[in-house]
């Protein structure tokens, strides 16, 4: 059964309450985590690529009009794309591990502040119904964030069939995830495990 964890944990304000002076560096980390996870599936022809266009549309000289080579020229319908995706972009953007500790703690800072995080256990043999229970007692309707140190098979079972729930191992926690979730639970033992890894404790 999903249980709530009985005593209290404090969060500690070195990683949920620092000062958050300008939004600069979380958009830098939030948009970064969207390039990296952006694949380059758009791929158009070059002139040399489309198919057609062998024989010359008209003779060279002689018509009054412009001089063509091939149907497939780019300014032509039906051409070649002149500068489009090949297939081959490079759209990802590199942040330093420092960079990212950092706005991962601003934005947990944030939803802190907002009154997103409690620090609860979930416990599960692993049926789906236990876990909706439990978000349903504590009214996490919308996008919820679960926390917790390890992934088990139980509560990976219990949690993949849930609308709107995302179950993440705390130390990999992202910006991305933070500012999207309505409610962050996390469970006692992660609340120490984040706290080390954000100020240079755990890799």
């Amino acid at each position: 059964m999903a249980e709530t964890t009985p005593k209290t944990v404090s969060l500690p304000k070195t990683t949920f309450a620092v000062d958050v002076e300008n939004h600069e560096l979380l958009k830098l980390a939030y948009d970064a985590y969207l390039a990296n996870a952006r694949q380059a599936s758009a791929t158009t022809l070059k002139r040399g690529e489309v198919s057609g266009g062998g024989k010359k549309p008209w003779k060279q000289k002689g018509t009054g009009r412009a001089r063509f080579g091939s149907t497939r020229n780019p300014i032509w319908r039906g051409g070649g794309i002149v500068f489009g995706p090949s297939g081959n972009e490079n759209y990802t953007k590199k942040l330093s591990t420092t960079s990212k500790r950092v706005a991962v703690k601003q934005a947990l800072s944030l939803a802190n502040k907002a009154g997103k995080i409690v620090v609860k256990d979930v416990k599960t043999t692993g049926k789906t119904a236990e876990v909706a229970k439990f978000l349903a007692d504590n009214k996490f309707a919308r996008k919820t964030l679960i926390v917790v140190d390890e992934k088990t098979p139980e509560l990976i079972r219990a949690t993949r069939n849930i609308q709107n729930v995302m179950l993440v191992r705390s130390t990999y926690l992202n910006v991305y995830h933070i500012l999207n979730a309505d409610h962050i639970v996390i469970s006692a033992a992660s609340v120490k495990t984040i706290d080390a890894w954000l100020n240079g404790g755990a890799k």
